[in-house]
């Protein structure tokens, strides 16, 4: 059934209804893996490359919105069945991939989502735990646009490759993951570098007024006689 949504999809390559088509592919994609939203994307490419039909820029645009729309239905679907539910599994290889992939979440968030994008089953997962770990929707929608356009970008541009060597399935996924993994060490690092400004502000405004209230008084000196205290 699913192999015969590529085919329908390069016919419609010369009408506008395959920017909608291509959008909703991605988007099912998001949450659901059986959808082959890379291949119509790269076929789609491919034709718009070499007879100017449908055009580029719209099926990268067209392709990226999906995508982040799809990554974020499946965060929310995370976010509302909860880690403990995801994690529950009969299946210990499920389990401790879920306990894996929240360590992760928590550390470099961005280098988890960008490669996961590219991995159909695995952007699901790592999508739903981002939601399930409740990290804050408006860093993962930065990171999932981030990650939905280089996504777009790069099956475009394997589909635009003239080197026979790309064309090869196993090279451009490698291909792929190399530059995922460079986007999210680099989004990683500047996330963190804002993340530590911003902690030792803050830090610097609270240890402020407590070290000024920690300032030694000298204690009031009672004089003692050896008559009664008077007022």
């Amino acid at each position: 059934m699913f192999d015969q949504i590529t085919p329908l999809v390069v016919e419609l390559a010369a009408s506008p209804l395959v920017f909608v088509v291509l959008f909703a592919l991605c988007l099912v994609d998001g949450f659901f893996p059986p959808v082959p939203s890379e291949s119509a994307l790269v076929a789609v490419a491919a034709i718009a490359a070499t007879s100017g039909q449908p055009v580029l820029a719209g099926v990268l645009v067209a392709a990226a919105l999906g995508a982040v729309a799809g990554d974020s239905v499946a965060y929310w679907i995370g976010r509302r069945i909860g880690l403990t539910r995801l994690a529950r599994s009969r299946r210990p290889r499920i389990a401790a991939a879920f306990g894996f992939a929240e360590r992760q979440m928590r550390r470099r968030s961005a280098s988890l989502i960008l490669v996961g994008r590219y991995i159909p089953v695995g952007r699901v997962a790592v999508n739903m735990t981002a939601g399930a770990t409740r990290l804050p929707y408006r860093r993962f929608l930065a990171i999932s646009s981030v990650a939905g356009l280089a996504w777009s970008a790069t099956s475009i541009g394997i589909a635009l490759a003239a080197s026979s060597l790309l064309h090869e399935p196993i090279v451009a996924a490698l291909a792929s993951m190399v530059v995922a993994a460079g986007l999210g060490i680099a989004v990683d690092r500047v996330i963190g570098r804002v993340t530590r400004r911003r902690d030792a502000r803050a830090a610097a405004r609270t240890d402020g007024p407590a070290q000024g209230s920690d300032t030694a008084r000298p204690a009031p000196h009672l004089a003692h006689s050896g008559g009664t205290a008077r007022p």
